[in-house]
């Protein structure tokens, strides 16, 4: 009879409704103050206080004086505004401080009222009668609430089965959400404890699991169930391998935010968790430990400055952009010679930095002109150099380009800082520039060695520009890297394709080493290369496994993983230093600073100049012999540039000193 009378509400509009939309909070309010107001007018008639004086006037005081104190406490407590079908225990935790303290407060106006009248407003057993029974009834109407809400999700679809990893609060605020969540994707079927010693086997009507790495096949596959969710408090004990069971067992990982996100921010209304529930991506367990940063010391350089930064569009660049703006600079200058690139992130800007004073300055940098225009118009007090062409095998085939670009991109922007007063240049290097094998590591490290004599020769001339270069690794997720290839690869049904079995990379966030750039580059004194911590080096056959598994899917039996071969100018593995250079520890231990021969600047010059002519003229063979002349452990690897290796080393048979300038390296 009642399930009958409950369908048949349901079918009611007003019903349906509430299966995409919360009641208005403004209802919930008055709903309780109700209930308060019903809990005194239970203690009147109950007359359960007899020596209280009931006058009509005392009694409607007093009603007036109740339900101002709970409503006013409701109203700054914000109890009200919890999604009641998505709590249990902390929201009625909620109402219990509520109650306490409406009552401790009423407690305390009856107090200073006899204090001065020698007589009490109401008896105090009566304001503990109405906080205990007024509990009690705002618990009914949430538990009521609750359970219409469940019976609505009875003829749902089906959902998959999910574990909740803890059995915290707030596990247990995240599973109950889960659960009576209208039209939501998943269905929590219980805890998984990864405490020590004896747990209890069920809590709240969840089952509660034991982890063991052995019987997660066990419990997952045995159970039909086909994740683990967590919230954003266990991504340390994820990343420190606590992932890879699941991963090895093809068991989806799904990550959450912190609970109270969902639950408190009057935006998110928690009706809809499962939009905030997201599957777990290789970046999320390859990050480390968040890198402390002195963002007092950056913002103390940033703020109120004029900033101008290469490549602004670039996967780097666009970010320095972003933390830039973060840090208050007076006016951003983005150069960049990518139309649309630029125009997407000029959106992006406004609507994030609606207050940014930012200029768009189309340009390439080694348009020289075009470049001077930049600097004399804007008078930039800081430069970020993060424009360059990165990718190895594309260079290989374009080696002019690369030269152009990297090199006399870098000598442009770099002698027009020196020339407009800039106070620093930061350069954004690479780990390829260290014993290049390619024609872009090579190029890199040559717009170093150029950065870093222009800077001795300036201090000579009495010029204070700071020229500073931070050296790191591959960035999680940049344009072209390999984790959106993999993605894309696995999206399309593989095969997955790997250069080399044993081939591996560093990896860093993006926004970590944008972070590090600032940092190291605020730091700086000039003349300095800042190489960062890149933390351990990742195979990338086993990168492309676990994103496999992260996908659900069985490595080499869903989705194949083909080994195709390193690619021209392509290592094994890349290197932060080379063996003859040391390092010397900063403030942060995540920075340190490369201790690199010297070079004197004329020399540079004319070495880089000759590189940059040839470049121009189209002469790849004189131009990629001149690079290796002058970066003589620049050794080309599975590449066509090989010849002028042996080349040279024939050359140089019977002659102990073949490279230009052998006198460039002035000091360690």
């Amino acid at each position: 009879m009642i399930d009958a009378i409950i369908r048949q509400l349901f079918e009611l509009k007003w019903f349906k409704n509430l299966k995409t939309n919360t009641v208005p909070r403004w209802i919930i309010l008055l709903i309780d103050m109700l209930l308060v107001a019903c809990s005194y007018v239970v203690f009147v008639s109950s007359n359960l206080d007899p020596q209280v004086t009931r006058t009509v006037s005392s009694i409607v005081r007093n009603f007036i004086i109740i339900v101002a104190v709970y409503g006013l406490v409701t109203y700054f407590s914000k109890s009200y505004t919890c999604v009641i079908r998505l709590s249990v225990i902390e929201d009625l935790y909620r109402e219990f401080i509520v109650v306490f303290v409406s009552t401790v407060i009423l407690i305390l106006i009856n107090l200073i009222y006899a204090a001065f009248t020698q007589d009490v407003l109401f008896s105090y057993w009566g304001v503990i009668f109405v906080g205990v029974l007024a509990f009690a009834m705002l618990t009914v109407e949430r538990l009521i609430i609750k359970y219409m809400y469940a019976r609505m999700t009875v003829t749902e679809n089906k959902r998959r089965k999910v574990l909740v990893l803890g059995t915290s609060l707030d596990s247990l605020i995240l599973a109950n959400a889960l659960k009576n969540e209208i039209g939501g994707k998943y269905e929590p079927v219980g805890l998984l404890s990864i405490k020590s010693g004896k747990d209890k086997d069920e809590i709240n009507g969840f089952k509660v699991y034991k982890y063991n790495a052995d019987d997660v096949a066990n419990i997952f596959v045995g159970g039909g169930i086909h994740a683990l969710i967590f919230d954003s408090s266990a991504i340390k004990l994820m990343r420190n391998g606590f992932a890879d069971t699941f991963i090895e067992n093809n068991i989806a990982l799904l990550a959450i935010n912190k609970v109270e996100e969902f639950e408190l921010d009057d935006e998110r209304d928690g009706s809809n968790i499962s939009t905030y529930i997201k599957e777990v991506q290789i970046e999320d367990l390859l990050g480390r430990e968040p890198i402390v940063l002195n963002n007092t010391l950056v913002r103390s350089h940033i703020k109120d400055s004029v900033v101008l930064i290469t490549g602004a569009c670039g996967s780097i660049g666009s970010e320095i952009v972003r933390q830039v703006a973060t840090y208050k600079a007076r006016r951003i200058i983005l150069v960049d010679q990518a139309e649309t690139p630029m125009h997407d992130l000029s959106l992006e800007l406004q609507k994030d930095f609606p207050d940014a004073d930012v200029v768009l300055f189309m340009g390439d940098v080694h348009n020289h002109a075009r470049m001077e225009k930049a600097f004399r118009e804007f008078q930039p007090k800081y430069v970020f150099h993060a424009a360059a062409y990165k990718h190895v095998p594309m260079m290989e085939l374009n080696p002019t380009e690369a030269v152009l670009t990297n090199v006399e991109g870098t000598k442009n922007i770099a002698d027009l800082a020196l020339k407009y007063g800039v106070y620093k240049f930061v350069m954004v290097s690479t780990d390829k520039a260290v014993n290049p094998s390619n024609i872009m590591g090579c190029t890199k490290r040559l717009a170093e060695i150029y950065c870093q004599s222009l800077f001795y020769d300036a201090q000579k001339m009495g010029k204070n520009t700071q020229f500073i270069t931070t050296r790191f690794g591959n960035v999680l997720g940049s344009n072209g890297s390999v984790i959106p290839l993999f993605r894309k690869q696995i999206e399309n049904g593989g095969p997955v394709t790997v250069t080399h079995r044993e081939i591996i990379r560093y990896f860093m966030t993006i926004p970590e080493a944008c972070s590090l750039v600032l940092e190291a580059g605020c730091m700086g004194h000039g003349g300095e290369i800042y190489i960062f911590d890149m933390g351990q080096p990742v195979r990338i056959y086993d990168l492309a496994t676990r994103m496999i598994s992260l996908a659900g899917l069985r490595p080499n039996v869903d989705i194949k993983i083909e080994e195709i071969g390193l690619r021209p100018g392509e290592k094994l593995y890349e290197e932060l230093l080379n063996d003859k250079e040391n390092t010397i520890k900063t403030d942060n231990e995540k920075i340190m600073i490369a201790q690199v021969r010297k070079y004197d600047y004329f020399d540079v010059c004319n070495n880089i100049d000759n590189i940059i002519e040839l470049a121009q003229s189209g002469n790849i063979h004189d131009m990629v012999k001149s690079m290796k002349q002058f970066v003589p452990e620049y050794k080309s690897m599975h590449s066509e540039y090989e010849d002028i290796d042996h080349e040279l080393e024939e050359g140089n048979k019977g002659n102990d000193s073949y490279y230009f300038n052998p006198t460039a390296p002035v000091g360690e």
